[in-house]
């Protein structure tokens, strides 16, 4: 069996009830669940949440809550991978043998259904022992970077290389926050997502967006219609 699983609690404290608040027209999560149903790879779509509220939206989009997220993992503190787990565990005793699981994140409105499908494809052929996630690049030389001291001051973080030109940098990456391909085992066993035994499905940075702030939110908006204009998504 393969499933796609969508965390999506109801605690939010920056963006209150952000998995559902309408973007776009739609819920947030809705964009989600209809990649998910249209990439045809899943047997399940199901939404992971505490929240009735949440579910009753889900399932309104086509995807199902058969269980709910227990609390302990539905605080600030609970990180991605023990709540696939427990995902996990129950499909396995309720629905039967797992053996693909595809994390995909409640507020991914960029995600689209060939994005799924091929880096699913190349989950297959690399036969990773981790995972294949969303990943782009950043958009300028981390090396090149700095922060501000407790006086407000300019440090480098890597001052050595202040004078090195960006082109002879080393290219870094960021997880894009959409989705995530592994193996049940993977998830069973709580590997971390960022290892030697992972790889990255890289997306375009005007397709990538992280909505963890209200000036997120009216830039993913400003982004979508945008794309939706210029036919980059549906």
């Amino acid at each position: 069996m393969r499933i796609a699983i969508i965390p999506a609690r109801g605690g939010s404290k920056r963006i209150p009830r952000k998995n559902i608040r309408a973007f776009a027209g739609q819920p947030l999560i809705a964009y989600s669940i209809k990649a998910a149903r249209e990439s045809g790879l899943f047997d399940h779509v199901i939404v992971s949440t505490d929240d009735e509220e949440i579910a009753a939206i889900a399932r309104a989009h086509g995807a199902e809550t058969p269980f709910t997220r227990p609390a302990e993992l539905a605080n600030d503190h609970a990180t991605t991978v023990p709540v696939i787990r427990q995902a996990v565990q129950w499909v396995q005793e309720h629905m039967g043998p797992v053996e693909q699981v595809c994390c995909i994140y409640a507020t991914a409105p960029f995600l689209q259904a060939s994005a799924l499908r091929e880096a699913h494809a190349l989950f297959e052929q690399r036969k990773v022992g981790g995972y294949v996630f969303s990943a782009t690049s950043f958009p300028f030389p981390i090396q090149r970077s700095f922060k501000l001291n407790a006086e407000g001051l300019v440090e480098m973080f890597w001052p050595e290389h202040y004078n090195t030109r960006s082109q002879d940098l080393e290219h870094a990456y960021q997880d894009a926050g959409q989705f995530y391909w592994g193996s049940a085992q993977s998830y069973l066993d709580n590997k971390i997502f960022f290892s030697t035994d992972s790889m990255a499905y890289l997306l375009p940075r005007h397709m990538v967006q992280d909505i963890d702030t209200p000036e997120d939110w009216t830039r993913a908006e400003l982004m979508y219609a945008a794309l939706r204009q210029n036919g980059d998504i549906a």
